[in-house]
């Protein structure tokens, strides 16, 4: 602990300090951007924790708001309806702020598919396993991946197939700044060739601005579903060195109000 009372996490340059009498963690590194540092109040863990990001360095990462998640047509998901509104208001404060919005969807080619380990393969095929013989699991959400659900719908989860596409009224607020990545796994960034990786590691990988993803360290979380797909890519976030915070459904920015943040 420093003489200030302050304590420092992880390796120089790349650190987090922590200031015990406010109970916040800056996450700024110093902040040499021209932006404001911005501070959050999270939600879950100690109570009155803060921290203290700088937008120029954080990212949006709405993940899978796709239609077949959430268009009744293909599946109920009255939670993942549910966070549709909140999450509108999220993205336009985070504009407002200056973070970049990055969506982050299952968008699979023939490759992956022929890839695809087992394990995966199966998650997306539990109800065809389960139906007796003498009955077809007919909902779409039960087809496996690369299947076609019928009705117009495409093959499931296949890059350009409209079940694939971005819900409707989330589409409606897509700009031309936002980054669009394609991931072929639960995770976005289950290794550094995914777009995610590479376009947060300033590769330039996505349909956005080629400098965009420069220096992002701090992601914010969003989407469904939070125990699948959110979580697998939080944790590889986590362990790859980017600070995470996970977004309440119930919050806007205004009111600073997020979850724990690792």
């Amino acid at each position: 602990m420093s003489p200030d009372g302050k304590l420092t996490f992880g390796p120089l340059g790349d650190q987090w300090v922590y200031d015990k009498s406010t109970k916040t963690y800056d996450l700024t590194r110093g902040n040499n951007s021209s932006s404001s540092p911005l501070k959050i109040q999270t939600t879950q863990g100690p109570p009155d924790t803060n921290i203290l990001i700088t937008p120029s360095q954080a990212v949006l990462v709405i993940i899978d708001m796709q239609n077949f998640f959430l268009h009744p047509s293909c599946r109920p998901h009255p939670d993942g309806l549910a966070a549709v509104t909140p999450l509108l208001t999220t993205i336009e404060h985070c504009r407002k702020a200056g973070i970049q919005v990055v969506w982050l969807n299952w968008g699979l080619k023939d490759a992956d598919l022929a890839a695809m380990p087992a394990g995966v393969s199966r998650g997306f095929a539990k109800a065809v396993i389960a139906a007796d013989e003498n009955e077809t699991a007919t909902a779409a959400a039960a087809a496996g991946l690369g299947v076609d659900l019928g009705d117009g719908k495409g093959r499931c989860l296949v890059a350009g197939e409209w079940n694939a596409e971005i819900y409707a009224p989330l589409a409606e607020a897509v700009l031309d700044g936002d980054v669009h990545c394609a991931k072929n796994r639960m995770s976005g960034l289950w290794c550094e060739g995914q777009p995610l990786w590479r376009c947060l590691s300033g590769m330039g990988e996505g349909d956005g601005e080629g400098d965009e993803g420069k220096k992002k360290k701090t992601l914010l979380f969003a989407g469904v579903n939070t125990d699948q797909c959110v979580l697998g890519t939080l944790t590889d976030a986590y362990n790859a060195g980017w600070d995470c915070v996970l977004k309440n459904y119930g919050f806007v920015i205004d009111s600073r109000t997020f979850a724990e943040a690792s």
